[in-house]
């Protein structure tokens, strides 16, 4: 009966090592101060996160998280009922044990079995100690006045960080080639250097920011592995990117341009890294509100998407997209501006190209536009104060009310050029991209586009301006 008992066990014991080890992704948890319950396993992805998969403790708070095929690599969350939480890391060896307790889980947590994991926590505390003694000597340095003790003060959190830096270097470099390693890397700053410039330089200042700003800009991404999937799934590619592409770089397009083909052709290592990476900048630049980013966007589409190099994109998107580079393309910023001649208000046809001006104002707008109704009282102030200045307008009605229109031009005294062509034969909607209503171009003396979607409040500051340097 024993060597029976004995047997069973045995086989009990052996299959289950050899389910383990059928299982690429096998980690237990064993959870103290818990009863029976369930936890979300969830991930980042860009600036969100997303349930993977729920996980159910038995009564002694144990739980399994298995899978045939290796999840994919990045930081993942083991999330409670009630919102308490910790970070594992998951990469290549998904077969270990992790345990804590509950009621104090920072502290309690610990690995068997995954090194990697075991360093991010010493991380994680060093981190915490760090950002917690930071904390109170910055708390301190508020309420000193003497500048000999503000000196050591300042000393001493400049001697933490650089400690706190050397900890993480050195922690990268002794796990070089793990996820854990690729993370910390990414957190270090880039080190500009004091550039020093020579008293007979004119605008030194200047110059030494202009040194530096390229220095950060070229270095950015130095410690960042482009080529690592697992980043993707980090906070941390997300950030970088974000604080790369709004807070570092120069936002003037033909800048952006050139920075995104620099990080993409690095990106471009790996396919996961290049389609997150392409897909983040398309919808950054897609919304943004900075004048002259359109063109970035059709720069995405000509190099990137419509030429087979985001095989991911279904047909519908790239079919729409296709149709918005086409309307966008004839209206970008340095664009010779399409010819539109209309039949007037006075009766009489009029072209765009007849006006002979500095500057032409192309307004497109509707008597019943409630932003139009906000927009044209400015607009006519601008006019009234300019029209002897090298300003001429050609404003354009987008309905198909001719009596309403006539009604409102008498009604307001709008004396510029009113240009009318309710069935769009010039087709000024495909050429301007017009799709909402106020919207103002302003054109130069040779008719380029100059301006687009500018405010009627901004047109006085950009015209002075625009003189100004040019």
């Amino acid at each position: 009966m024993i060597r029976s008992l004995l047997f069973v066990i045995a086989f009990i014991i052996t299959n289950y090592s050899a389910a383990q080890e059928s299982e690429s992704c096998h980690i237990l948890f064993d959870f103290e101060s818990a009863d029976s319950s369930f936890i979300s396993l969830a991930y980042h992805l860009g600036d969100k996160q997303y349930i993977k998969d729920t996980l159910y403790t038995d009564l002694n708070g144990d739980a399994i998280l298995r899978n045939p095929q290796p999840l994919e690599k990045g930081l993942y969350m083991l999330v409670f009922p009630d919102n308490n939480l910790f970070e594992v890391i998951i990469a290549d060896d998904q077969q270990f044990k992790v345990s804590c307790d509950r009621n104090d889980i920072i502290n309690s947590l610990h690995f068997e079995g995954s090194e990697e994991n075991t360093a991010f926590i010493e991380y994680r505390k060093k981190w915490r100690s760090f950002q917690e003694k930071t904390g109170e000597y910055r708390h301190r340095l508020s309420k000193l006045s003497n500048q000999d003790s503000i000196n050591t003060l300042r000393s001493a959190i400049k001697d933490m960080e650089d400690e706190t830096l050397d900890f993480i270097r050195t922690t990268a470099y002794s796990h070089e080639g793990t996820l854990l390693s690729a993370m910390l890397y990414s957190m270090l700053p880039v080190r500009v250097p004091d550039f020093t410039i020579p008293d007979n330089v004119a605008n030194r200042d200047s110059v030494r920011w202009i040194k530096g700003y390229i220095h950060n800009k070229n270095h950015f991404f130095d410690n960042v592995d482009l080529g690592e999937p697992g980043l993707i799934r980090t906070p941390i590619l997300y950030n970088k990117l974000k604080t790369f592409f709004s807070d570092v770089i120069i936002q003037a397009p033909d800048s952006v341009i050139n920075e995104i083909r620099t990080v993409l052709d690095r990106a471009g290592k790996n396919p996961e890294t290049f389609r997150f990476t392409l897909s983040f900048l398309f919808n950054h630049y897609r919304s943004s509100q900075i004048m002259g980013h359109d063109a970035i966007i059709v720069m995405l589409a000509d190099e990137y998407y419509l030429n087979g190099k985001a095989d991911w994109a279904d047909k519908d998107f790239l079919e729409s997209l296709r149709e918005d580079v086409a309307r966008i393309r004839p209206s970008l910023i340095g664009k010779k501006a399409r010819d539109l001649t209309m039949q007037t208000y006075s009766g009489q046809p009029r072209s765009v190209y007849d006006i002979d001006s500095e500057f032409t104002i192309l307004y497109f707008w509707e008597p019943n536009c409630g932003h139009c109704n906000e927009s044209t009282p400015l607009l006519k102030e601008f006019y009234n104060e300019n029209r002897d200045k090298g300003v001429e307008i050609y404003a354009v009605c987008t309905q198909d009310n001719k009596e309403e229109w006539m009604e409102y031009i008498a009604e307001n005294g709008l004396d510029w050029i009113n240009g009318w062509d309710p069935t769009r034969n010039t087709g000024y909607d495909y050429y301007y991209n017009v799709k909402a209503t106020p919207l103002i171009y302003v054109l130069n003396k040779d008719k380029e586009i100059i301006a687009k979607q500018l405010p009627a409040a901004n047109l006085q500051g950009f015209i002075d301006n625009y003189r100004r340097i040019h």
